[in-house]
């Protein structure tokens, strides 16, 4: 079953390792949209976008519905929203960590240094 779940975790986290995917989903936790629609919120090609939400789509993280002559994408979890908040977080841990680092490096070298005799 560890073996399994490990599998799991590394084909889930393979499937986000995409800036645009990660944009894309950012922008159906806002709400469900539209190919067109996350195309024109992000600025990006219709393919590029549409390739994307074909890699999401085959590892079960967003799902599509028909809607007239448009598919309407979805969060199939809506987990995913508070898995990119703690990201956010993560990231915004090492920056402040290597703020303290550089403001720590920029002290040392404001401290004057005594010559030896």
């Amino acid at each position: 079953m560890n073996l399994e779940m490990q599998q799991f975790k590394a084909d889930f986290f393979k499937a986000l390792a995409h800036p645009l995917r990660i944009r894309i989903l950012e922008v159906l936790a806002e709400g469900d949209q539209s190919v067109n629609e996350i195309q024109t919120l992000i600025g990006s090609e219709g393919s590029a976008v549409s390739q994307q939400l074909q890699v999401l789509r085959a590892k079960n993280i967003v799902s599509g519905t028909k809607d007239g002559n448009k598919v309407i994408y979805t969060l199939k979890d809506p987990m995913i929203i508070e898995l990119l908040a703690v990201a956010k977080q993560i990231f915004n841990n090492h920056l402040v960590d290597t703020l303290t680092i550089l403001d720590k490096f920029k002290e040392d070298e404001d401290v004057p240094v005594s010559p030896k005799n």
